[in-house]
């Protein structure tokens, strides 16, 4: 008789080209943050059609959606994201999140009566700007969930990635208009605020802590060179390799922005952009497990202590780690030397490797979550969590 291993292995395979379909249309089709209209109905027509529960824009996200199979007590989440990037597209792969996701899903439904399982697809929006995971989370979608796993595609393999923290943040200057020629010295140059906290900034940097880092564009820098700009606007990104060094680096970095609306008699106002995101906390055990999946399809995940040093972008996935088990692993895609967030690892996100991280990657995580299922004590682990939590 198959193993329940065995059975969502061969599943995944059976819906091979349902699901490199899947991925090949996301990539052809790419869509921003918060309006991946198209995107979010394809990837639940298959879970939909395998007689999935959907229940649409869960939190009030449009391009979010929810779907559930099964009725064990062990409810497991597998987030898809399907969001790209603008000018780029599917530069961070995330055609290949959502096909992999919906792999897994359709891959634990064969065995969740055996298992005593509940499959819960999510698909969440606005990975790469305004934190989806985390308006659903605040939201309660994830309430009665005990454990979510999802992976990423980049150019090595990671079984236990670890990200770092992220706050983002728009910096609007206000000053005032002026010719900039005949009545300079009625103007309050808002671009010249901008100038003052970027080299503030600049300034900073040496004192920034390990793992602090920050980056920013000018969205906004004036209208017309002989007119002295009276608004202005900056957009910042701040990284900490946890919550506690990222409340410090916000605070300092207040200061640079600060600096340049009193150097120049503007006014500023700062709003965040988005939730923050917090650092990646993986499950040990279903990080062993998924390592374990790695080696055994002839992947080569960097080592523990690699990992543990080296820790990848940022994520909102990381919130969920801190509420719940969860894993977040990144799976190889061969991209001639290119990185996400780069043109060429676009046209990698639709190559042949990228369609086997598509497939192998929804067998190492099926498989992983069987592990959990059959495991008592682990089960029981993750169980007793999920009461304590919901107490």
């Amino acid at each position: 008789m198959p193993t329940a291993s065995s059975c969502v292995e061969d599943a995944v395979n059976r819906r091979r080209s349902d699901l490199l379909e899947l991925s090949h249309s996301l990539h052809a089709e790419p869509e921003l943050a918060f309006a991946e209209h198209r995107s979010c109905a394809k990837t639940q027509a298959l879970v939909a059609e395998r007689g999935f529960d959907i229940t649409v824009a869960p939190a009030g996200l449009d391009t979010a959606f929810r779907a559930d199979y099964g009725n064990g007590p062990l409810v497991i989440g597998v987030c898809a994201e399907y969001d790209a990037l603008p000018g780029i597209g599917h530069a961070c792969g995330h055609n290949i999140i959502a096909s992999s996701a919906v792999g897994t899903a359709l891959a634990l439904a064969e065995v969740a009566d055996e298992l005593g399982l509940t499959v819960v697809l999510l698909g969440t929006p606005a990975e790469e700007a305004g934190g989806g995971k985390v308006l659903m989370l605040d939201a309660g979608v994830f309430d009665d969930i005990a454990a979510t796993v999802m992976l990423h595609p980049g150019p090595l393999d990671v079984a236990a990635a670890r990200s770092l923290a992220l706050a983002e943040a728009k910096i609007s200057y206000t000053g005032r208009e002026s010719h900039a020629a005949v009545a300079p010295h009625l103007g309050l140059n808002a671009a010249d605020a901008i100038t003052v906290a970027q080299v503030a900034v600049g300034l900073l940097r040496q004192q920034l802590a390990p793992g602090q880092m920050v980056h920013g564009i000018v969205t906004d820098g004036g209208q017309a060179a002989n007119i002295i700009p009276a608004h202005t606007e900056l957009r910042y990104a701040m990284r900490a390799l946890d919550a506690e060094s990222l409340r410090e680096l916000r605070s300092r970095m207040a200061g640079c922005f600060a600096a340049g609306a009193i150097a120049t008699g503007c006014e500023h106002v700062v709003t965040e952009n988005a939730p923050a995101y917090a650092e990646l906390r993986p499950d040990g055990w279903l990080s062993s497990k998924l390592r374990a999946e790695m080696v055994r399809l002839g992947r080569t995940p960097l080592a523990e202590d690699v990992e543990a040093s080296m820790p990848l972008g940022s994520t909102d996935m990381g919130n969920v780690t801190h509420v719940m088990p969860g894993i977040h692993p990144i799976v190889g895609v061969e991209a001639g030397g290119a990185s996400l967030h780069q043109p060429a690892f676009t046209a990698a996100a639709a190559s042949a490797s990228a369609d086997t991280a598509v497939i192998e990657g929804a067998i190492m995580l099926a498989r992983t979550v069987v592990a959990l299922a059959e495991n008592t004590v682990e089960r029981e682990r993750v169980l007793e969590l999920w009461q304590r939590r919901a107490s």
